[in-house]
Protein backbone atom coordinates (compact mmCIF):
# COMPACT_ATOMS: atom_id res chain seq x y z
CA UNK A 1 0.00 0.00 0.00
CA UNK A 2 1.68 3.68 -1.40
CA UNK A 3 0.98 5.83 2.54
CA UNK A 4 1.20 9.68 0.83
CA UNK A 5 4.62 11.30 1.61
CA UNK A 6 2.34 13.65 4.48
CA UNK A 7 0.32 11.00 6.09
CA UNK A 8 1.25 10.24 9.74
CA UNK A 9 1.92 5.97 10.18
CA UNK A 10 -0.34 4.35 12.10
CA UNK A 11 -0.39 0.66 13.81
CA UNK A 12 3.36 -1.24 13.66
CA UNK A 13 4.02 1.37 11.09
CA UNK A 14 4.18 4.17 13.70
CA UNK A 15 6.52 1.76 16.03
CA UNK A 16 9.97 0.80 15.82
CA UNK A 17 11.48 -2.64 15.83
CA UNK A 18 12.61 -2.94 19.51
CA UNK A 19 8.50 -2.29 19.77
CA UNK A 20 6.99 -3.85 17.15
CA UNK A 21 9.44 -7.38 17.46
CA UNK A 22 7.69 -8.11 20.95
CA UNK A 23 4.64 -9.69 18.72
CA UNK A 24 6.26 -12.85 17.89
CA UNK A 25 4.78 -13.39 14.58
CA UNK A 26 5.31 -9.90 13.45
CA UNK A 27 8.90 -10.72 14.26
CA UNK A 28 8.98 -14.17 12.32
CA UNK A 29 7.32 -12.47 9.11
CA UNK A 30 9.69 -9.80 9.41
CA UNK A 31 12.78 -12.42 9.25
CA UNK A 32 11.00 -13.91 6.25
CA UNK A 33 11.21 -10.73 4.58
CA UNK A 34 14.62 -9.75 5.01
CA UNK A 35 16.03 -13.45 4.16
CA UNK A 36 13.74 -13.34 0.71
CA UNK A 37 15.40 -9.72 0.16
CA UNK A 38 18.97 -11.20 0.85
CA UNK A 39 18.67 -14.02 -1.07
CA UNK A 40 17.79 -12.03 -4.02
CA UNK A 41 20.15 -9.28 -3.78
CA UNK A 42 22.59 -12.26 -3.41
CA UNK A 43 21.23 -14.12 -6.44
CA UNK A 44 20.58 -10.74 -8.59
CA UNK A 45 24.42 -10.14 -7.98
CA UNK A 46 25.55 -13.23 -8.99
CA UNK A 47 23.26 -13.08 -12.19
CA UNK A 48 24.53 -9.48 -13.04
CA UNK A 49 27.96 -10.86 -13.00
CA UNK A 50 27.02 -13.53 -15.09
CA UNK A 51 25.57 -11.29 -17.51
CA UNK A 52 28.68 -9.15 -18.22
CA UNK A 53 30.23 -12.05 -19.70
CA UNK A 54 27.54 -11.26 -22.50
CA UNK A 55 28.50 -7.63 -22.65
CA UNK A 56 28.91 -6.55 -26.19
CA UNK A 57 31.37 -4.17 -24.92
CA UNK A 58 34.16 -3.48 -22.37
CA UNK A 59 32.24 -0.78 -21.32
CA UNK A 60 29.07 -2.07 -20.83
CA UNK A 61 31.12 -4.80 -18.75
CA UNK A 62 32.32 -3.20 -16.71
CA UNK A 63 28.95 -0.48 -16.36
CA UNK A 64 27.19 -3.88 -15.30
CA UNK A 65 30.44 -4.96 -12.70
CA UNK A 66 29.07 -1.88 -10.96
CA UNK A 67 26.00 -3.07 -11.05
CA UNK A 68 26.73 -6.45 -9.36
CA UNK A 69 28.92 -4.83 -6.91
CA UNK A 70 25.66 -2.92 -5.90
CA UNK A 71 23.78 -5.57 -5.15
CA UNK A 72 26.62 -7.36 -3.39
CA UNK A 73 27.01 -4.51 -1.15
CA UNK A 74 22.80 -4.32 -0.57
CA UNK A 75 23.18 -8.35 0.78
CA UNK A 76 25.50 -7.12 3.03
CA UNK A 77 23.61 -4.83 4.46
CA UNK A 78 20.54 -7.52 4.98
CA UNK A 79 22.93 -9.89 5.86
CA UNK A 80 24.13 -7.54 8.62
CA UNK A 81 20.30 -6.97 9.79
CA UNK A 82 19.49 -10.07 10.13
CA UNK A 83 22.41 -10.96 12.13
CA UNK A 84 21.61 -7.94 14.64
CA UNK A 85 18.17 -8.98 15.33
CA UNK A 86 19.87 -12.66 16.16
CA UNK A 87 18.62 -14.31 12.92
CA UNK A 88 20.93 -16.63 11.33
CA UNK A 89 20.89 -14.99 8.06
CA UNK A 90 22.19 -18.54 5.98
CA UNK A 91 19.10 -20.46 7.53
CA UNK A 92 16.68 -17.23 7.19
CA UNK A 93 17.22 -17.13 3.18
CA UNK A 94 17.55 -20.94 2.96
CA UNK A 95 13.31 -20.85 2.44
CA UNK A 96 13.46 -19.33 -0.61
CA UNK A 97 16.76 -19.95 -2.67
CA UNK A 98 14.50 -22.95 -4.16
CA UNK A 99 11.92 -20.58 -5.58
CA UNK A 100 14.32 -18.08 -6.97
CA UNK A 101 16.91 -20.51 -8.20
CA UNK A 102 13.79 -21.93 -10.01
CA UNK A 103 12.95 -18.67 -11.13
CA UNK A 104 16.53 -17.45 -12.30
CA UNK A 105 16.96 -21.07 -14.15
CA UNK A 106 13.27 -21.07 -16.05
CA UNK A 107 14.42 -17.65 -17.32
CA UNK A 108 17.80 -17.44 -18.16
CA UNK A 109 18.29 -15.19 -21.22
CA UNK A 110 19.55 -16.36 -24.51
CA UNK A 111 21.42 -12.97 -25.38
CA UNK A 112 22.67 -9.72 -23.96
CA UNK A 113 19.38 -8.02 -24.28
CA UNK A 114 17.15 -10.40 -23.04
CA UNK A 115 19.67 -10.09 -19.71
CA UNK A 116 18.92 -6.42 -19.57
CA UNK A 117 15.17 -7.02 -20.35
CA UNK A 118 15.39 -9.70 -17.17
CA UNK A 119 17.26 -7.25 -14.51
CA UNK A 120 14.94 -4.45 -15.45
CA UNK A 121 11.82 -6.29 -15.82
CA UNK A 122 12.42 -8.96 -13.08
CA UNK A 123 13.87 -6.48 -10.72
CA UNK A 124 11.61 -4.08 -10.67
CA UNK A 125 8.15 -6.47 -10.70
CA UNK A 126 10.26 -7.82 -7.32
CA UNK A 127 11.18 -4.08 -5.90
CA UNK A 128 7.21 -3.20 -6.41
CA UNK A 129 6.20 -5.67 -4.28
CA UNK A 130 8.82 -5.33 -1.63
CA UNK A 131 7.94 -1.31 -1.74
CA UNK A 132 4.33 -2.57 -1.09
CA UNK A 133 5.07 -4.47 1.76
CA UNK A 134 7.09 -2.12 3.39
CA UNK A 135 4.80 0.70 3.83
CA UNK A 136 3.37 -2.13 6.76
CA UNK A 137 6.56 -2.67 8.35
CA UNK A 138 7.59 -1.27 11.81
CA UNK A 139 10.25 2.34 10.95
CA UNK A 140 13.42 0.62 11.13
CA UNK A 141 12.91 -2.47 8.74
CA UNK A 142 11.10 -0.01 6.40
CA UNK A 143 13.54 2.14 6.19
CA UNK A 144 16.08 -0.92 5.26
CA UNK A 145 14.16 -2.31 2.86
CA UNK A 146 13.17 1.51 0.99
CA UNK A 147 17.21 1.91 0.88
CA UNK A 148 18.18 -1.74 -0.85
CA UNK A 149 15.45 -1.11 -2.86
CA UNK A 150 17.51 1.78 -4.56
CA UNK A 151 17.95 1.64 -8.22
CA UNK A 152 21.75 0.89 -9.10
CA UNK A 153 21.20 2.43 -12.52
CA UNK A 154 20.04 -0.59 -14.34
CA UNK A 155 16.69 1.08 -15.14
CA UNK A 156 18.65 3.95 -17.42
CA UNK A 157 20.95 1.82 -18.44
CA UNK A 158 18.76 -0.82 -19.88
CA UNK A 159 16.35 1.53 -21.36
CA UNK A 160 19.01 3.23 -23.33
CA UNK A 161 20.86 -0.37 -24.58
CA UNK A 162 17.30 -1.88 -25.46
CA UNK A 163 15.88 0.85 -27.46
CA UNK A 164 18.58 1.35 -29.38
CA UNK A 165 18.48 -1.63 -29.98
CA UNK A 166 14.97 -1.86 -31.41
CA UNK A 167 16.13 1.09 -33.39
CA UNK A 168 18.19 -0.41 -35.15
CA UNK A 169 16.91 -3.33 -35.71
CA UNK A 170 12.64 -3.08 -35.50
CA UNK A 171 12.26 -6.80 -35.43
CA UNK A 172 14.01 -7.36 -31.84
CA UNK A 173 10.91 -5.33 -30.40
CA UNK A 174 8.79 -8.44 -30.75
CA UNK A 175 11.33 -11.10 -29.70
CA UNK A 176 11.73 -9.33 -25.90
CA UNK A 177 8.29 -7.86 -25.68
CA UNK A 178 7.22 -11.82 -25.70
CA UNK A 179 10.49 -12.70 -23.73
CA UNK A 180 9.18 -9.72 -21.03
CA UNK A 181 5.23 -10.99 -20.89
CA UNK A 182 6.81 -14.71 -19.85
CA UNK A 183 9.33 -13.01 -17.25
CA UNK A 184 6.09 -11.01 -15.66
CA UNK A 185 4.24 -14.40 -15.59
CA UNK A 186 7.12 -16.38 -14.08
CA UNK A 187 8.07 -13.28 -11.35
CA UNK A 188 4.60 -13.64 -10.26
CA UNK A 189 4.15 -17.27 -9.88
CA UNK A 190 7.53 -17.64 -7.96
CA UNK A 191 6.43 -14.39 -5.50
CA UNK A 192 3.07 -15.98 -4.80
CA UNK A 193 4.76 -19.29 -4.16
CA UNK A 194 6.75 -17.59 -1.65
CA UNK A 195 4.25 -15.76 0.11
CA UNK A 196 1.97 -19.15 0.07
CA UNK A 197 4.64 -21.43 1.54
CA UNK A 198 5.49 -18.83 4.65
CA UNK A 199 2.93 -18.77 7.05
CA UNK A 200 3.87 -15.42 8.98
CA UNK A 201 4.81 -13.92 5.66
CA UNK A 202 1.25 -15.28 4.19
CA UNK A 203 -0.45 -13.59 7.63
CA UNK A 204 1.48 -10.55 6.75
CA UNK A 205 -0.26 -9.89 3.66
CA UNK A 206 -3.74 -11.00 4.12
CA UNK A 207 -4.66 -9.35 7.29
CA UNK A 208 -3.73 -10.71 11.05
CA UNK A 209 -0.50 -9.19 11.62
CA UNK A 210 1.31 -5.41 10.85
CA UNK A 211 -2.23 -4.21 10.27
CA UNK A 212 -1.66 -6.38 7.17
CA UNK A 213 -3.73 -5.99 3.48
CA UNK A 214 -6.85 -7.58 3.58
CA UNK A 215 -7.47 -10.04 0.41
CA UNK A 216 -9.24 -6.82 -1.27
CA UNK A 217 -6.04 -4.95 -1.02
CA UNK A 218 -3.71 -8.18 -2.27
CA UNK A 219 -5.69 -7.62 -5.41
CA UNK A 220 -4.93 -4.35 -5.97
CA UNK A 221 -1.66 -4.34 -5.24
CA UNK A 222 -0.96 -6.94 -8.04
CA UNK A 223 -3.18 -4.57 -9.90
CA UNK A 224 -0.59 -1.88 -9.49
CA UNK A 225 2.29 -3.99 -9.67
CA UNK A 226 0.92 -4.89 -13.10
CA UNK A 227 -0.06 -1.24 -14.07
CA UNK A 228 3.77 -0.19 -13.30
CA UNK A 229 5.07 -3.04 -15.08
CA UNK A 230 3.20 -2.18 -18.48
CA UNK A 231 4.46 1.53 -18.08
CA UNK A 232 8.18 0.12 -18.08
CA UNK A 233 7.39 -1.88 -20.85
CA UNK A 234 6.74 1.09 -22.56
CA UNK A 235 9.40 3.23 -21.67
CA UNK A 236 11.70 0.11 -23.43
CA UNK A 237 9.62 0.60 -26.57
CA UNK A 238 7.83 -2.82 -26.38
CA UNK A 239 4.13 -3.90 -25.95
CA UNK A 240 2.85 -5.12 -22.80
Amino acid sequence: METPDNATPTGIAAKDWATASAEPQYRAAVIDLLGALAYGELAAFERLAEDAKLAPTLADKAELAKMASAEFHHFERLRDRLAAVDAEPTAAMEPFAKALDDFHRLTAPSDWLEGLVKAYVGDSIASDFYREVAARLDSDTRGLVVSVLDDTGHGNFAVEKVRAAIDADPRVGGRLALWARRLMGEALSQAQRVVAERDALSTMLVGGVADGFDLAEVGRMFSRITEAHTKRMAALGLAA
